[in-house]
């Protein structure tokens, strides 16, 4: 108990040194220095939980991993880990007495376990292959675990034989016949995620997916959401995609139960829907099995309904099917009659409760970015919880939504110690005068009296908003710390508005999202009157930088400069050189050669012809999503035109920027590229 207090009064203590202490305005120091919290577990009496911290390590580039423990009151806060190695993905025994977790401090990914009272961690597993992720079985004597396998292979042995054979070829070349090739940022192998079983006091893992050319989890961001051990533990249901050649350009991921003893192949329980089945989750008495579903094949962004399925054999029903938003997962309340779902909700994401019986919907958590919700005891409800403010933290909530508070306070020192912009959610009539939502963000020390510079940022997806999020890498913050005023425009395609609003951009992306950003920024300026309109400049990575390209040649006249990170030029060619086949495919409505008028309708690069604003642009080598070539021929473009014209290259990156001296980079080379062209400072050498 001496070390639970001993940690709290430090944390005081800081709190209170930095109030002490000057301010100054947030920057990407501030940013990156944020403690990051993660992956919540509550034990199963519901008063204590274990989660992750990823603390910055600057000196060595990079992010350390550790497991807390903290009452759900908040009181005893503890640090469980504090080794070198990666310790992360905690979970509690049955018995609440015991933390599982997941490690790289033997040399490589294995699942470890530590008192919950303190001691010193043992290794559970000492497979030959790293796990990726693990799951305990209801009764806490078996472990489901991921590792990357040859599915044709009949035990590890052969795996890591194959792996050694492939390190001692002389040769270099790989050789494909069938897609996908690479994926995210890592060449195929031929390796796959299978789920393994083991028993907890040692044995022979078994492949429940055995032969299955699929992975689960799915990569490249699944986790332990996609599976679930039934209730009597004696099976396991996952989700995954067997699609053979058609996996690049099919979404139809299913969910398959499989004996935990391997006697029986997998078994498809969703066979009959060709789109998106995922996160299966019981209900507490083990009767009902809930799951997420789209309806709409080859399409991410599709609507994602809530299944009931009576278990094992029941019919399936889909729960409150009048809501229009898309959940980001389900969890159940204690007694199975409610169903708490985090969703995007008009640059929200929120929490909500639904009723079981019923269907009915209500709101619990309205304001802010809420994840991971967790019942805990007295009828409340553990949640992370972030805002354009403040990083996550756990929060707690009764179940009505009334008695919200903070659980823990891992950032308030910092927060405080820097100074921000206040925030504001505005509307105005977009495309078709429907109405479409923003954020303006005032600049650190605003003053009513002044005129400002504004960033205009441009969310990417097209299906991911940045609404009321701390964003680690495209901050609004880091620009209002700059003395920036900040807009963002939820535009047509975003979620949480209606899947209506979403679809409506498929085969218009340089259409109504340009009408809603071009009356977004004049309402804003309108609506500000110390936003200075002809100081602006735009920016964007993803869908934002194909957005910016599309702005260079549609709204030329508007910006003093603009910033393109990872976005396409060539929309045709984008197509090509990308992985996942079935998003181009579903936006623009078919393939370049059965459509190329749609790939040519919105491409950037016929429109090189009228570019003429500076433009940074900026792209990671390790990228295959928009892969490098696109930035190249960007860069080229602007070059060859003799327009004002930057490059950073991060041959180390993929899509986002993650490293910490990379963000760095990247914010200080942005902002100075933004106080050239808008404030008219000289660039720094």
């Amino acid at each position: 108990m001496r070390r639970l207090a001993t940690l709290s009064v430090l944390m005081l203590a800081a709190s209170a040194a930095v109030s002490a202490a000057d301010t100054h305005p947030f920057s990407v120091h501030d940013m990156i220095a944020m403690d990051r919290i993660s992956d919540p577990q509550i034990s199963p009496d519901a008063n204590h939980i274990a989660f992750v911290v990823s603390a910055l390590d600057l000196a060595a580039n990079k992010r350390r991993t550790d497991l807390y423990l903290v009452n759900a009151d908040g009181s005893g806060l503890r640090r469980m880990t504090s080794h070198e190695a990666s310790d992360t993905s905690p979970r509690w025994s049955p018995d609440g007495r015991t933390i599982y977790f997941l490690s790289t401090r033997s040399g490589s990914s294995q699942v470890w376990k530590l008192a919950a009272d303190g001691g010193e961690a043992t290794a559970v597993t000492k497979l030959p292959l790293d796990v990726g992720a693990f799951l305990l079985s209801p009764d806490g004597s078996r472990l489901a675990v991921a590792m990357d396998v040859f599915p044709a292979c009949a035990g590890l042995e052969c795996t890591t034989k194959r792996i050694e054979a492939n390190a001692a070829r002389k040769s270099s070349g790989l050789i494909f016949d069938s897609l996908f090739i690479r994926h995210w940022d890592t060449w195929s192998d031929g390796r796959r995620s299978h789920w393994f079983v083991l028993p907890v006091a040692g044995g022979d893992p078994v492949d429940l997916m055995r032969g299955m050319d699929a992975d689960g989890p799915s990569k490249p961001f699944g986790g332990t959401e996609e599976a679930a051990f039934t209730p009597d533990g004696k099976s396991l249901v996952f989700a995954a995609k067997v699609a053979g050649r058609e996996e690049a350009w099919s979404t139809n991921f299913d969910l398959f139960v499989a004996p935990v003893s391997g006697a029986a192949a997998p078994k498809n329980l969703t066979a009959s829907n060709r789109a998106w089945d995922t996160q299966p989750v019981f209900s507490p008495d083990g009767k009902t099995l809930a799951y997420l579903a789209m309806s709409v094949p080859g399409y991410e962004a599709d609507r994602y309904r809530v299944i009931l399925r009576s278990w094992p054999e029941g019919k399936d029903r889909v729960l409150a099917e009048a809501w229009d938003r898309s959940p980001s997962s389900v969890v159940w309340s204690p007694d199975g009659k409610t169903l708490y779902a985090p969703t995007e909700d008009q640059g929200q994401k929120s929490l909500f409760a639904l009723d079981v019986a019923s269907g009915s919907v209500r709101t619990v958590v309205k304001d802010g970015t809420v994840d991971a919700p967790l019942p805990a005891a007295g009828d409340r409800i553990l949640y992370l919880l972030d805002t354009l403010t403040s990083p996550a933290e756990i929060f707690s909530v009764k179940s009505d939504g009334t008695g919200a508070r903070a659980v823990t306070h891992f950032n308030d020192a910092r927060v405080a110690a820097a100074r921000i912009g206040k925030p504001e959610q505005f509307s105005f009539k977009g495309w078709n005068d429907e109405t479409v939502y923003a954020y303006a963000v005032q600049p650190a020390d605003f003053s009513p009296a002044k005129k400002y510079p504004v960033a205009f940022l441009i969310h990417g997806g097209p299906q991911s908003p940045m609404g009321n999020h701390f964003h680690y890498r495209w901050n609004p913050q880091a620009y209002a710390g700059a003395g920036y005023g900040v807009v963002v425009v939820e535009f047509h395609g975003t979620p949480g508005y209606g899947q209506a609003f979403t679809d409506s951009i498929q085969g218009d992306w340089g259409g109504k999202p340009l009408m809603d950003l071009q009356k977004g920024l004049a309402a804003a300026i309108a609506r500000y009157s110390w936003m200075d309109g002809n100081q602006v400049c735009a920016l964007g990575a993803s869908f934002g930088g194909y957005m910016i390209n599309w702005i260079a040649g549609n709204w030329p006249d508007r910006f003093r400069c603009l910033v393109s990170h990872d976005g396409n030029l060539d929309e045709r060619m984008a197509y090509y050189d990308t992985e996942e086949l079935w998003f181009p495919e579903r936006d623009h409505r078919g393939t370049p050669w059965n459509n190329p008028e749609s790939y040519e309708r919105q491409n950037p690069a016929n429109f090189v012809r009228n570019w003429k604003t500076p433009m940074l642009v900026i792209h990671g080598g390790k990228d295959f999503r928009v892969v490098e070539t696109q930035g190249f021929g960007t860069f080229n473009a602007l070059q060859r035109r003799g327009i004002p014209s930057k490059f950073l290259y991060f041959p180390d990156e993929n899509h986002w920027v993650l490293k910490p001296q990379n963000s760095i980079l990247w914010h200080e080379t942005v902002i100075d590229w933004l106080d050239r062209w808008a404030k008219g400072k000289k660039p720094r050498s």
